[in-house]
């Protein structure tokens, strides 16, 4: 079965401008209901404001909750912070961690939002207000469901806001695979970055995947996977620099999906980016990415605990 995070409030109405739509949102569920599949949906509660605070700034968090963000934040994020908007960054955080732990019950889980992997210490940049794959891994560990957490971060722009909240700790490591001139100009410092030319194609794509993501799995040793499975590498979208087909997104997913089974690590998945003109499009792409990581995860055999 398929295990899914999803809540009615991860849709928005639209900015204002029109540059980032929320309706892909409840466009990925219906795409995931035309496949046939079955999956269970699971309900998120919003993250709690002390451990959200426990990795943004709390000035920063007070800003975003009273919904006086400063214009300047609201231009580095790309949308006004509305109070719909507010509850959406509580939530993303809340079905990342849920997503988890249903991970480490059921050997993969989807978060159907998230991924906000631009969202830094005092500010959000990038659609992307609170880090919910940066607050999730930390409540975890400290909560003591996991001992590590390595950060497979796939989308097309380097997960820079989680490198630099997790920089320096041995127990939340990260990873990026990202288009080298793409957003954001300024990269951080992942564990391990892999930087691609803009229009690679999928054998290059997953060659450098394969160099890279099993021999960190190896040294990390982590419990728990959180995989930012953003599908903006896919050659037709607005904001991708890479050239990757539906086929090469799939193998992608089943290869991270399959080197973490294959080791006993758990796999929680988050929505990360994707971009188009065709909402529905960019909402399939998303739910293939879910779907292939399911399929995968049951070739795996995931039938057994994952708890550390």
């Amino acid at each position: 079965m398929l295990h899914v995070v999803h809540h009615p409030d991860y849709v928005a109405p639209p900015a204002p401008d029109g540059r980032f739509t929320f309706d892909k949102y409840a466009r990925v569920m219906g795409a995931l209901d035309e496949a046939l599949v079955a999956y269970e949906i699971h309900t998120p509660a919003r993250m709690p404001r002390h451990w959200i605070e426990a990795v943004h700034d709390p000035a920063y968090v007070a800003e975003v909750l009273a919904c006086a963000v400063p214009r300047e934040k609201e231009r580095r994020i790309g949308f006004p912070v509305t109070p719909h908007n507010v509850g959406r960054a509580q939530l993303a955080p809340g079905g990342t961690w849920l997503a988890a732990h249903l991970a480490l019950r059921h050997g993969y889980a989807a978060n159907a939002a998230g991924g906000s992997h631009h969202a830094l210490h005092d500010t959000g940049a990038g659609y992307c207000v609170f880090n919910d794959l940066a607050i999730a891994a930390n409540r975890l560990v400290a909560e003591g469901s996991v001992r590590r957490i390595l950060v497979v971060d796939c989308d097309v722009h380097q997960g820079d806001g989680t490198a630099a909240l997790m920089a320096g700790r041995a127990d939340v490591v990260t990873f990026s695979i990202h288009a080298e001139k793409n957003f954001p100009v300024r990269k951080a410092a992942s564990d391990c970055d892999v930087a691609l030319a803009d229009g690679t194609v999928d054998d290059a794509y997953l060659s450098a995947l394969a160099a890279h993501l099993p021999s960190l799995i190896d040294s990390v040793t982590p419990d728990l996977i959180l995989y930012q499975a953003g599908v903006d590498p896919h050659r037709d979208d607005r904001l991708g620099r890479l050239a990757l087909s539906d086929a090469g997104l799939e193998a992608r997913d089943r290869f991270v999906v399959r080197q973490s089974l294959s080791r006993g690590v758990a796999v929680a998945s988050a929505l990360g980016g994707g971009y188009g003109a065709d909402g529905w499009a960019v909402a399939r792409r998303h739910a293939a990415s879910i779907l292939a990581c399911a399929d995968e995860a049951a070739r795996c055999g995931n039938g057994r605990a994952f708890s550390a």
